[in-house]
């Protein structure tokens, strides 16, 4: 039971972190929408939909591993990591090649602040020590 515990504790902080990387994009694609209109909200929105759709993979990866043997969770962990750094390049490819960023730095910025959540990885967890 305690395994199976960890394991759901692990995919709530990664649905937890999934929920703040979408908070950071919207806050971003605001921004973008105030400063440069339609084509710097659309260039935020394709920037982290480049960062959000790859970790929702990883976390559908993930939520399928947690009644198995400890060897099998860990391989789980590599395909699901491989997966999503394979489909972040295939996604970063695809929006170069054919809807290529009108406002590069709205695109960066949206996708730079969702990578920022994984800081806040630590303040998610509630057992953490003291320091």
């Amino acid at each position: 039971m305690r395994k199976l515990s960890a394991a759901i504790k692990r995919q709530s902080i990664a649905v937890h972190l999934w929920w703040l990387q979408c908070l950071a994009v919207l806050v971003v694609t605001v921004v973008a929408a105030v400063a440069a209109g339609v084509s710097g909200t659309l260039s935020s929105l394709t920037g982290g939909m480049v960062c959000l759709l790859p970790q929702l993979f990883y976390i559908c990866r993930l939520g399928r591993s947690w009644r198995r043997k400890p060897h099998a969770v860990v391989m789980d962990f590599y395909r699901a990591e491989t997966g999503k750094f394979g489909s972040t390049v295939a996604l970063f490819v695809i929006m170069f090649v054919t809807v290529p960023p009108s406002n590069p730095i709205f695109f960066f910025s949206a996708y730079t602040a969702a990578q920022l959540m994984y800081w806040l990885i630590p303040w998610l967890q509630h057992d953490r020590p003291a320091p």
